[in-house]
């Protein structure tokens, strides 16, 4: 069972807040500055309109205060709860022009965020009791690395390594240049920093077993068939980490999952998520008066 997600530190995506509201107010909201009073306030909540796994909501509160300090922002579910259509995630109050202003981002937010773990947690069920694992891939929204890795999270993904810098993954480029899976798992193995595991990517049985030979404890199964796949297992599993990718879906994780890898890596946990469908509901009867 991993840990729970903790959401990163407010350093690695309060810019990309800022960013978002910056592109949607610009100078202002001129539709809320016509109609609505300065002095309005309102109590809102928001709400699921459709099944999902929550994650988001300090992103969303971050949103809100970045307008208006005084908006209070009460959540009303956890990051990682599953919750039904209709389910209240947070309620809210405050004066109405810094809710309609921050409205659309915070639910932009929220609806990116809860889509992925919504979209990992089922995967993460389907392969549900056969021991293998969901990792994550580098496959997310540029600029949303930190916030993209901690939905997976909260969808019960592992995540794989965040960037070039804390992970060493021989792919086939550097296999090609290298001359082959052997001296590229030897020269890895040889000048790896210390903390560091050496992955390497194959995609047959000879190139598995080749790199196990030289050394290498960690494989990635690229494209392999179901066969090939459990055939690999058969023989390595014990002897290296091995960690399938590529054409799993749905309809066939569960089926990746029996041959016996421990790891199953899927780029469109964050490539291809649906967003959640969430709202803002704010009631209106009587404000201003």
């Amino acid at each position: 069972m991993l840990a729970p997600a903790e959401l990163p530190p407010p350093r690695l995506w309060r810019a990309l807040v800022e960013r978002a509201l910056d592109e949607d107010l610009g100078p202002g909201d001129v539709t809320s500055a016509l109609v609505v009073p300065a002095d309005a306030e309102a109590p809102g909540v928001i709400e699921a309109r459709q099944d999902l796994v929550v994650c988001g909501l300090e992103v969303a509160r971050a949103v809100f205060a970045a307008l208006e300090p005084r908006l209070a922002f009460e959540p009303a579910a956890e990051d990682g709860d599953a919750v039904a259509a209709g389910s209240v995630l947070a309620r809210v109050r405050g004066p109405l022009r810094a809710l309609l202003a921050g409205e659309r981002t915070a639910l932009n937010f929220l609806m990116r965020m809860c889509g992925i773990a919504t979209a990992t947690r089922r995967y993460v069920e389907a392969v549900a009791g056969t021991g293998a694992e969901i990792v994550d891939t580098r496959k997310t929204l540029p600029g949303w690395r930190a916030l993209d890795k901690y939905a997976t999270a909260v969808g019960g993904a592992r995540n794989h390594r965040v960037g070039l810098y804390d992970g060493i993954l021989l792919k086939d480029n550097h296999v090609a240049f290298a001359g082959g899976v052997v001296p590229a798992v030897k020269n890895a193995l040889a000048a790896a920093p210390a903390g560091l595991r050496v992955q390497v990517e194959v995609e047959s049985e000879a190139d598995a077993q080749a790199a196990v030979d030289a050394g290498a404890d960690f494989l990635l199964l690229d494209n392999c068939s179901l066969d090939v796949l459990r055939r690999i297992a058969q023989q390595l599993r014990g002897t290296a980490l091995l960690e399938a990718s590529g054409g799993v879906n749905l309809a066939n994780v569960r089926a990746v999952a029996e041959t016996g890898v421990q790891r199953i890596s899927i780029g469109a946990l964050t490539h291809s998520a649906p967003a959640a469908d969430i709202a803002l509901e704010l009631a209106l009867g009587g404000v201003g008066k």
